[in-house]
């Protein structure tokens, strides 16, 4: 799995068509329909999703996607407003939106002149809202932005976006893992479908209720489910050289693995 390129267009169709139903991170209702509003095009945009669908962040979404459509539409007049001139190059690769810890202390080494180990200790301070660190924080960052003839009412409006930010901010090494699982989980849904959710429904055994959803996901996508069979069917779910899948005799109701 880890030799898959992160540029597959049939893997990233499915992904921005919000068909992940069964997919590490991306199956929720809620998170399906993010996908489709971002139009995943790249692994980038799926890394973005996996940050930004987070509580309190929920509201960028909409402000990310609609950046995306403005900046592929070709529209010449289409500019995205950034808060400062100079954050332009560490917000350009997110629309303009803050997702990750990281651009946040990219924004207070490059507009405040922060050390890398003070801007961690900022991100660290917000993060965990100690009130304390976050006003000597606060009066180090505008002070330095201003040393470095930024608008002190523009250093201000920066601080209070990123300290808003801090309460929802997403780490971007974490977030590409769980995109990564992510992206791997729908490789294989969309290169081999039958497999995929016969894991998918032995994984879920003795909850029927997920059971009967990834069966209809089944049905969605043209996978047959053949019903169980004494002389077919085993322990767990499988796959016919037809591309099949086989019911798992476990997976009947009063009918377990045993001792």
């Amino acid at each position: 799995m880890k030799e898959l390129p992160f540029d597959d267009p049939v893997t990233l169709e499915l992904i921005g068509k919000g068909e992940t139903a069964g997919v590490f991170q991306l199956e929720s209702s809620g998170m399906r329909e993010a996908l489709r509003k971002i139009n995943v095009t790249s692994f980038d945009d799926v890394i973005a999703a996996v940050a930004i669908f987070r509580p309190g962040s929920m509201d960028m979404i909409d402000l990310y996607a609609d950046n995306k459509k403005g900046m592929e539409s070709g529209d010449s007049s289409f500019r995205i407003t950034y808060p400062h001139p100079d954050l332009e190059e560490i917000l350009s690769p997110t629309y303009g939106v803050i997702i990750y810890q990281e651009q946040v202390m990219r924004i207070a080494n490059h507009l405040a002149g922060m050390s890398m180990a003070e801007a961690d200790t900022l991100r660290r301070a917000m993060s965990r809202k100690n009130p304390e660190v976050m006003a000597l924080m606060r009066d180090k960052f505008i002070s330095g932005a201003v040393n470095r003839t930024v608008n002190k009412k523009t250093a201000i409006s920066v601080f209070d976006l990123i300290e808003k930010f801090a309460g929802y901010g997403f780490n971007k090494s974490h977030a590409v893992c769980y995109a990564a699982l992510a992206y791997w989980t729908a490789w294989l849904k969309v290169h081999h479908p039958s497999e995929f959710l016969a894991a998918c429904l032995t994984s879920e055994i003795g909850k029927i209720e997920r059971i009967t959803r990834i069966i209809d996901e089944c049905t969605r996508i043209g996978v047959e489910v053949n019903p169980p069979s004494v002389n077919a069917s085993s322990v767990a779910f499988d796959v016919d050289d037809k591309g099949r899948i086989i019911y798992a005799l476990s997976a009947i109701k009063n009918v377990g693995e045993g001792p």
